[in-house]
């Protein structure tokens, strides 16, 4: 009996992961299928093969659902800032490791960015930014203090960042839709992208002649 009740909310904690897990997969699909807005709970339960009072165990609403879903984005985006910043020690190495930070969480989960670009609305109703608000607040702190420090130059901040994320959110919309047809590149595409765009913002500060 003792090793019965053991076992029993390591399977109740077992179950709880991998409903959630498979709301939040359906939801994916739903939401890329029919769109954000033409969605409905009833669309995601189906989909999951789960009774439709399981749902409201986990979530309460469909905008609960796109939180999480960016929620996990965006903590995957900060932990690879955390591990691939860490290093630099110039303007290169902390250019690359910052676009690269954001272009792996991206091709891990092109999905969610495609859905964020394409519902910025959504996104500004529960977060009160969008997808690329969000992403700067977690990173124009470290261009910054990268100023600070001479890693990049001392010119208009609030250019540079703008520059900064531009190139970013935009490469990272092209970088999603090429990982969701072509999963088993995914990496590659991130390296690819993140060599473009260090290499287009660097040449663009190392610019010296004066322009009219």
């Amino acid at each position: 009996m003792s090793a019965t009740k053991k076992e029993t909310p390591g399977k109740r904690e077992f179950n709880r992961i991998r409903n959630r897990r498979a709301i939040l997969d359906a939801a994916r699909e739903c939401f890329r299928a029919r769109g954000y807005d033409n969605s409905t709970i009833r669309d995601i339960v189906r989909r999951t093969g789960l009774a439709a009072g399981t749902f409201y165990n986990y979530f309460s609403s469909k905008q609960d659902i796109f939180a999480a879903l960016l929620t996990d984005f965006l903590g995957q985006l900060n932990h690879n800032l955390t591990e691939t910043r860490k290093a630099a020690r110039s303007a290169d190495e902390f250019i690359y490791s910052a676009y690269l930070a954001l272009f792996q969480a991206t091709a891990s989960d092109p999905l969610v960015y495609e859905l964020a670009h394409r519902n910025d609305h959504a996104i500004r109703e529960q977060f009160g930014a969008d997808i690329l608000g969000l992403t700067m607040l977690s990173l124009e702190e470290d261009v910054r203090s990268a100023v600070e420090h001479g890693l990049l130059p001392d010119i208009d901040q609030e250019y540079l960042c703008a520059a900064f994320f531009g190139v970013g959110y935009e490469l990272s919309l092209r970088l999603a839709q090429r990982a969701h047809k072509h999963p088993d590149k995914a990496e590659a595409e991130a390296r690819k992208a993140t060599r473009f765009a260090t290499n287009l913002f660097l040449n663009g500060l190392r610019l010296e002649a004066p322009l009219p």
